[in-house]
């Protein structure tokens, strides 16, 4: 029996075997703070703005969005929580969808400090 020679994706790719056995996360997100504010860009293209639903509860932001195009019978679904690590001035979230990316900002609260404490790193 003669081992195959080309790559791995083509020789398992009939095998019904993933040829990748981690997938890892999609990148489709950038979060960074400037300014005294978290600022969430998320590319989210063949959405409109009326089917994008963004929450905020208690430290989570929750982005939940549905697309149904009828003329080709399908549906298109984007569900992403994330998670803060300090308190943000809930009222002043702002949430803009342009071009297919949605940016939503969180002003972090005056004073407002990250929870949790520091972790000694041991040589």
């Amino acid at each position: 029996m003669a081992l195959p020679t080309g790559p791995t994706s083509s020789w398992l790719q009939n095998s019904g075997f993933p040829s990748r056995l981690f997938e890892t996360g999609s990148n489709d997100y950038e979060l960074y703070e400037e300014d005294d504010e978290f600022v969430l860009s998320v590319e989210m293209p063949g959405f409109d703005p009326e089917e994008i639903d963004v929450s905020w509860d208690e430290g989570v932001l929750n982005i939940a969005a549905e697309h149904e195009d009828e003329t080709r019978g399908q549906r298109k679904t984007y569900h992403r929580r994330f998670r803060f690590p300090k308190n943000v001035e809930d009222d002043e979230i702002e949430a803009q969808y342009n071009n297919g990316i949605l940016e939503v900002r969180l002003p972090v609260l005056s004073g407002a400090t990250t929870r949790g404490k520091q972790i000694e790193v041991q040589a």
